[in-house]
């Protein structure tokens, strides 16, 4: 049996998708025994996420956060340069 090896190049100087493609999400990560709990869902914009985090913190008093930023890459198939 033959093992190939593949690779790929993920080009990371340009963006092959609009910005707005971006996904942002936040977990509410306050609690002294376990997190909150609380998530934003998918949202696409920063302004959305922070509109979000806001109103949970004066909803709950909450002030902890973990963010997550998620893109579309592309990976293009070649040698490695």
């Amino acid at each position: 049996m033959t093992r190939g090896r593949y690779r790929f190049r993920v080009p990371r100087d340009r963006c092959p998708r609009p910005p707005a493609l971006l996904a942002f999400a936040a977990l509410c990560v306050t609690g002294a025994e376990h997190n909150c709990g609380a998530t934003s869902g998918t949202l696409h914009a920063p302004d959305e996420l922070t509109r979000w985090i806001a109103g949970h913190c004066v909803a709950s008093g909450h002030q902890h956060y973990e963010q997550t930023v998620r893109a579309v890459l592309r990976a293009e198939p070649g040698a490695w340069q």
